[in-house]
């Protein structure tokens, strides 16, 4: 069993964005920057945010923050949004989910220019993606293909269960692992109606699980050598924690690890993965603009 380090992995990639990045500049290009809009105080997004500004620093790239408060108006956003889309100097940006209840979602989404869109979110790069043409891939999704490829770990002809089916996560790594140049895998994705979800996750190959359940996979719907990838983040109550909480995984770990060739835990896994992803499509948001 090889534990899937996403911390050193996501640290190598950076390294190599950071070298990247210091040669554009010394050819004369701009340092690529990445704003981020963050509304409210959630501390989760706060966090999120936080390492999306120290990985612009480790990259070499330029960032800002906006910050509104929770009674920021749709208008208001659309507009931050707006000016984002037309200033040069940002390459890519990304508005910090979720937001505001009073706020709709895939408006502000649908308002930002896909040639910016380093989320990868916006319908013409979800469009894209499904096509197999270049685009922004989503980070997660992203993060999770480039550790399958940096551990060389064969997903061709494999059986890929997919547990959950969200837009951010389940539908587009489903289609990313049906791809030829990606995953090139018969791929089952399954979610909270699946009648005969253990069954199929007995017979997989590579399960990713996203469905946002803690320890939902346990051992016994594992089968010898699988790979598990786990993006579940949800925060349980740890009293021996200074926090109060610890984050866990949608995986059983100490019972399937032993199960399996790979694994990757929580956190330490995909988690560095999602903002080292994020870098990378900022860095091809810059270099797409340098070539104009």
């Amino acid at each position: 069993m090889q534990i899937i380090d996403g911390k050193a992995t996501a640290a190598t990639i950076k390294a190599e964005i950071a070298e990247e990045v210091r040669r554009i500049v010394e050819n004369g290009g701009k340092q690529p920057h990445l704003a981020a809009v963050l509304v409210g105080h959630d501390g989760g997004s706060e966090t999120y945010v936080k390492n999306k500004v120290l990985a612009c620093e480790a990259c070499g790239f330029k960032s800002t923050l906006i910050r509104y408060e929770d009674d920021v108006t749709e208008e208001e956003l659309l507009a931050c949004v707006d000016r984002l889309n037309t200033n040069g100097d940002v390459d890519g940006f990304i508005v910090q989910l979720p937001l505001p209840k009073h706020i709709d979602e895939q408006k502000i989404i649908e308002a930002i220019d896909y040639r910016k869109d380093v989320d990868g979110f916006h319908p013409v790069n979800v469009g894209r993606m499904a096509l197999g043409l270049p685009s922004f891939i989503s980070a997660t999704p992203l993060g999770i293909i480039t550790l399958l490829q940096r551990y060389g770990i064969q997903t061709s002809g494999k059986k890929c269960v997919i547990l959950g089916r969200s837009n951010i996560v389940g539908k587009p790594m489903a289609q990313l692992m049906m791809q030829k140049q990606y995953g090139d895998a018969t791929v089952t994705v399954c979610h909270s109606r699946s009648k005969t979800l253990k069954d199929e996750c007995r017979l997989a190959d590579i399960i990713i699980a996203a469905i946002g359940q803690p320890d939902f996979v346990t051992a016994d719907m594992v089968k010898e050598g699988a790979v598990i990838i786990d993006v579940g983040t949800t925060r349980v109550p740890d009293s021996s924690r200074k926090s109060g909480f610890r984050l866990n995984g949608d995986v059983k770990f100490d019972e399937v690890a032993p199960k399996c060739s790979f694994i990757s835990p929580v956190p330490g896994g995909v988690g560095p993965m999602t903002i080292c992803s994020l870098m990378k499509n900022t860095l091809l948001a810059a270099q797409m603009r340098n070539k104009k």
